[in-house]
């Protein structure tokens, strides 16, 4: 499975190929380690291969862009401002969201849950 993860991520354009192989079988473990009791990644189909892409392209970015990606930071001297805002995603979600979207049928539950609370 991890070269079906390294081609998509080279299809989505990842850099940095010294650091892609480690990441992608550092994500690969966490994902498989999230997953349902008795669920394994093969159980997920194509959405695991691809979420696992989505989450370490959206690492490399926040590598490339020094660790900013997202944020919006803003100073003025004088007549001059500075603005950066991150993003650009066009949905508002990160790709490690849309990636736990992507696995949520397959993946413990994580959040906010309600358990054992009588009506």
């Amino acid at each position: 499975m991890t070269e079906q993860i390294l081609a998509l991520c080279r299809a989505m354009g990842a850099g940095r190929e010294e650091l892609l192989l480690p990441l992608v079988q550092a994500v690969e473990g966490l994902l498989a380690g999230r997953l349902k009791e008795g669920a394994v990644p093969e159980d997920c189909g194509p959405a695991f291969p691809l979420a696992a892409a989505m989450l370490v392209m959206d690492r490399l970015s926040g590598m490339t862009e020094g660790g900013n990606a997202g944020e919006v930071t803003s100073f003025t001297v004088g007549d001059l401002s500075v603005r950066r805002e991150g993003g650009g995603g066009g949905s508002g979600r990160s790709l490690s969201a849309q990636a736990e979207g992507l696995l949520a049928p397959w993946l413990e539950d994580t959040g906010f849950v309600f358990q054992g609370v009588e009506g």
